[in-house]
């Protein structure tokens, strides 16, 4: 059955401040509860009492109100609808967080729960809204993960911004203003009871002052200062994960912007990405330069890589890739974003000079990408197929060209930890089987390679500048070891 907006509204008003108390079954002051709706007690009590004739609520005169099993379902439903709506205007429209506030009380009552959860599903099922509060899922179950806030974190200790309680436009900015946004990272330096105070540091140290009032609504959690290899190892060797931590993780500020391995994240739509990558080892350098971009929607993505080598003997351009990656699945509780990759190669690269293969040739990559907490896993498995590549042999004074069709699998893996919010530690690691040509037939050899590095940004206005360095090392024949350099530009299109 359809209810009214006004009903509707009463619904969450109630349900929002049942979930603020703390003694569950303590019903819900009218007194409250009209202030919060900005009604008079009269109307509101009005209200209340239809509620509680409909069976939504129970209501005691005098003393207040509190919603039953179907009122809380209805309500949690209403609040679902609200916040992927505001994630929505914020992601795919571009909104600020402080604006959408108020655009989805309008809109949460005018949607179908069939487009909620389309929006849901395109949004890949998150676990928080823009100001970090939690969605109901479905079935109107809401996840309630503990907080500490401002107020009552460790002094001297990196806390992560979880949550902004408050939803007044004027607070989010004052907020946005202080560095306190999700996922930014503080330190509590002081809190002073005399004057009502906290002093914070934040982003490039930067000291903020603050009321204790406004310091109650910002939420927050430790940062976790772990070993990459300690927890890397205590994840293979868990058999059940930790709980609630995708509920508790606010979202990554850079993300596909690995070095060695591909994430399972398409552009959105409206934004391109410029890549750029060099690796120097052994005397030699290959570089890559990528352009991304999306094809109407982040479902479908095209990219194009153009190759520039230099063995030692020679140097110039190498093979072209054009690419299509498909966004198969978004990332969602208990499940990783999935987005296969289909590459052509074109023989654009002088064989005869070490420069390509001399031959068309297709690559497939499965990427799988997951955050846990304030980690990042990706997973790559794929093969390149090569038609007839080709590499010549001297024989005396006879150079003998040989051709021949090469498949060479591939496994890769890495870790991301966020330190800050701009600035990430990386391993990451490859083990390939790559199949060439001998004189006589082909070969296959096995390398390995692991490559930690770091990489960090900045945001200006809608673009984002992303730098990084990795010092991968390869484990063969031989040892080797080089340095790598990484830059991206990503920005809107088509305004």
């Amino acid at each position: 059955m359809a209810h009214s907006q006004t009903v509707e509204n009463y619904l969450k008003t109630i349900f929002q401040a049942q979930m603020a108390l703390e003694n569950a079954g303590t019903l819900v002051p009218m007194g409250h509860l009209a202030t919060a709706l900005g009604d008079v007690p009269g109307t509101a009590t009005t209200m209340v009492k239809a509620v509680a004739d409909s069976g939504l609520a129970h209501y005691e005169p005098y003393v207040g109100v509190r919603l039953t099993a179907a009122g809380e379902k209805l309500a949690a439903l209403v609040l679902r609808r609200h916040r992927l709506i505001e994630l929505f205007l914020v992601n795919v429209m571009g909104m600020s967080w402080t604006e959408v506030h108020d655009e989805a009380e309008n809109l949460e009552h005018a949607v179908s729960d069939r487009l909620i959860d389309r929006i849901d599903e395109m949004l890949g099922r998150p676990a928080v809204d823009p100001h970090g509060d939690p969605i109901p899922d479905p079935e109107g179950t809401v996840p309630m993960p503990e907080y500490d806030s401002l107020l009552t974190c460790p002094l001297g200790a990196p806390v992560t911004i979880s949550r902004v309680s408050d939803q007044d436009r004027a607070f989010l900015q004052f907020a946005e203003r202080h560095d306190l946004r999700p996922g930014d990272v503080v330190r509590v330096e002081e809190r002073s009871v005399a004057g009502d105070s906290v002093q914070l540091r934040g982003r490039n140290e930067r000291r903020v002052t603050i009321g204790a009032r406004a310091a109650s609504k910002v939420l927050v959690h430790a940062v976790r200062m772990i070993v990459i290899f300690l927890l890397a190892s205590r994840a293979v060797l868990a058999q059940t994960p930790a709980p609630a931590p995708e509920a508790r993780a606010a979202p990554f500020k850079i993300a596909d912007n690995s070095f060695l391995i591909e994430e399972a994240f398409n552009q959105e739509a409206g934004v391109f990405q410029n890549i750029f990558g060099a690796m120097r080892i052994q005397g030699t350098w290959a570089a890559a330069l990528t352009q991304e971009w999306p094809v109407v929607s982040q479902a479908h993505q095209f990219s194009y890589t153009l190759a520039f080598l230099d063995n030692g003997d020679h140097g110039g351009v190498g093979d072209v890739q054009l690419n299509y990656r498909y966004q198969a699945m978004m990332e969602g509780p208990g499940r990783p974003a999935f987005s296969p990759r289909l590459s052509l190669i074109l023989p654009s690269g002088n064989s005869g000079k070490g420069l390509g293969d001399g031959s068309v040739g297709l690559q497939v990559n499965l990427p799988l990408s997951k955050q846990r907490g304030d980690w990042y896993w990706h997973g790559n498995a794929g093969m390149t197929w090569l038609l007839r590549a080709e590499a010549t042999f001297q024989r005396g004074d006879l150079a003998v060209i040989r051709r021949d069709n090469l498949t060479s699998p591939f496994l890769a893996g890495s870790g991301i930890y966020r330190l800050r919010p701009m600035f990430h530690l990386m391993m990451e690691s490859v083990i390939s089987f790559e199949q060439s040509l001998t004189e006589v037939g082909t070969g296959r050899d096995t390398t390995f390679t692991l490559s930690p590095g770091f990489r960090g940004g900045w945001n200006v206005g809608d673009k984002q500048v992303i730098v990084g360095f990795a010092l991968p090392t390869s484990w063969s024949d031989t040892t080797d070891t080089g340095a790598f350099f990484y830059f991206s530009y990503e920005l809107p299109f088509g305004k």
